[in-house]
């Protein structure tokens, strides 16, 4: 079973500038969602899906991983979750030459997650065989 685990940072958020690499705890909020994605074994790959140049320097430096940058019609103010996730699985399938089975969606404005919420909710959905999303 393979699962992408995507982290979304766009740069265009006009209520708190910059808000994703605002720093919490003395780091960019979006290290926080990098390591935590880090310490769980279930995930396969883990990319950030971002439009700025300089955000992905800024994840590359916590470790995360920009395989591309997200297109700048898919990081508007009205862009969809559905349209960057969808964008980032199929680059993701195409980079990665894998099926991904699921995507764990984290986003950076969470940063405190409690042990193990990755692992019980892929627990919960797999074990639901009418469940597509959680």
């Amino acid at each position: 079973m393979n699962i992408l685990c995507v982290i979304p940072a766009r740069s265009g958020s006009k209520a708190i500038k910059d808000k994703n690499i605002k720093l919490f705890k003395g780091k960019p909020l979006l290290a926080h969602s990098i390591e935590y994605a880090k310490r769980s074994d279930l995930i396969t790959e883990t990319i950030i899906s971002t439009d700025s140049k300089r955000y992905a320097k800024i994840a590359e430096k916590h470790g995360g991983n920009v395989p591309f940058l997200r297109p700048k019609d898919l990081a508007k103010d009205s862009s969809q979750d559905i349209d960057f996730i969808y964008h980032a699985l199929v680059e993701c399938e195409r980079i990665f030459k894998l099926e991904f089975h699921y995507v764990i969606l984290l986003r950076p404005t969470s940063p405190l997650r409690p042990e193990g919420l990755i692992e019980k909710g892929m627990q919960m959905i797999t074990s639901d065989k009418n469940a597509s999303s959680l």
